[in-house]
């Protein structure tokens, strides 16, 4: 059976599908593709993927209400492509889940780097940690790296995309420590970072939100004045 990573291409223009998957598939990738969310709805019942390259603008269900959908009932890393160059485009993708963000017109190398990116985030992510690890817990709430789950005090589980999960990570594993938007852009993404990237910025709102009681007044994850991020509640490992 092939091993080789299986991407979604998800885009309208039928110039844009063949040529990306022609490209993915010399570096090694399987690629299947759909021109809507009708036709990507029915190649995800019938196959499993490692990553979707989904355009923002869409004929029918456009690409920012796809990722809304997805994300209630998959882990599948998205990446989301777009003909705006706005910042708030791009905030707006993250914001709602989506795991990286590439601007049209893209060099097909770009395109590449980033997908490996993404799946190489999503992989260590969802890979088992050492067993001295264990799992880590903090004011009742429970991370488990080896399950790649987060429990809030009342055990229910809250969803995260493979960014924030590796964000927490990063945070929880250095409690009550000033952490730089380098320092965790390189804990995160290493040598995939892009210069002035701010997405740590809204991996971190996003986070607040799901597990800040009044995220705009962060008790668990403050910002530090020209410093970065500090997750201020003692952790312990179990």
């Amino acid at each position: 059976m092939d091993a080789s990573p299986h991407i979604l291409i998800v885009d309208d223009d039928r110039e844009i599908r063949d040529l990306t998957g022609r490209y993915l598939r010399k570096h090694g990738f399987r690629v299947d593709s759909a021109a809507d969310a009708k036709a990507m709805d029915r190649l995800l019942r019938d196959g499993r993927f490692d990553l979707i390259v989904l355009d923002l603008m869409l004929p029918g269900e456009d690409g920012l209400s796809i990722r809304r959908r997805l994300r209630a009932s998959t882990r599948i890393p998205i990446l989301m492509l777009t003909a705006v160059a706005e910042d708030t485009d791009r905030i707006i993708g993250l914001e709602i889940g989506a795991d990286d963000y590439l601007t049209k017109p893209f060099n097909p190398r770009e395109l590449l780097a980033r997908i490996r990116a993404v799946l190489r985030r999503a992989e260590g992510a969802g890979s088992a940690p050492d067993p001295v690890e264990g799992v880590l817990t903090f004011s009742g709430w429970r991370l488990d790296p080896a399950r790649r789950e987060l429990r809030d005090p009342q055990g229910v589980l809250v969803e995260l995309t493979a960014g924030e999960f590796g964000l927490l990570m990063a945070l929880v594993e250095r409690p009550r420590r000033v952490l730089s938007r380098d320092r965790l852009l390189d804990l995160t993404k290493g040598r995939d970072a892009q210069p002035f990237d701010r997405s740590i910025d809204v991996q971190v709102s996003r986070l607040r939100r799901k597990i800040e009681p009044d995220p705009k007044n962060p008790d668990m994850i403050k910002t530090v004045r020209s410093g970065g991020y500090i997750f201020t509640l003692p952790v312990e490992r179990r």
